[in-house]
């Protein structure tokens, strides 16, 4: 069961480095978005898994840590993502664009609605520049329609 590394684990390796993120959220019903920054830290483990350690706040009081990598059984994106301002797991589905520049996960976790029940969520990762990949977050409302509630902008640090 041992993995090798493929050509699609390559879009893993533009992950690889030290980043410094601004994010801006949606804020609670009447009340303006919230802004947050702070770094990420991403290495490979093994040439197959990405992992991006994040400190959103810059004083390490909520971190995050997700897992990316590339099933080659199923051709798709898998992955991970927790984060110690909450108790669920996200789990990652997902796959590149055409371009190559933009990979989606699909991923379920607790309605903002109703949080007895689970919604579809879908973030995604696109490369935009040299040194410059985009972060965004929508979640599937009870209408059946998209809704954007977060964007983050990483820049490679120093």
């Amino acid at each position: 069961m041992h993995g090798e590394p493929r050509g699609t684990h390559a879009w893993l390796q533009r992950l690889v480095g030290e980043w410094t993120y601004e994010m801006e959220a949606a804020g609670a019903p009447g009340e303006p978005p919230v802004k947050l920054g702070g770094r990420e830290s991403v290495r490979l483990l093994g040439g197959t898994w990405a992992l991006c350690e994040g400190d959103m706040s810059g004083d390490g009081t909520a971190d995050t840590l997700m897992t990316l990598g590339y099933d080659a059984a199923t051709q798709r994106f898998k992955g991970t993502f927790v984060g110690s301002m909450m108790t669920h797991i996200w789990i990652y589905d997902g796959e590149l664009d055409a371009s190559g520049n933009r990979l989606t996960l699909d991923t379920e976790g607790p309605s903002w609605e109703d949080g007895n029940t689970m919604t579809k969520y879908r973030d995604a990762i696109e490369f935009v520049a040299p040194g410059h990949r985009v972060l965004t977050s929508d979640v599937l409302g009870s209408d059946g329609r998209w809704t954007r509630f977060m964007t983050s902008h990483y820049r490679r640090a120093g």
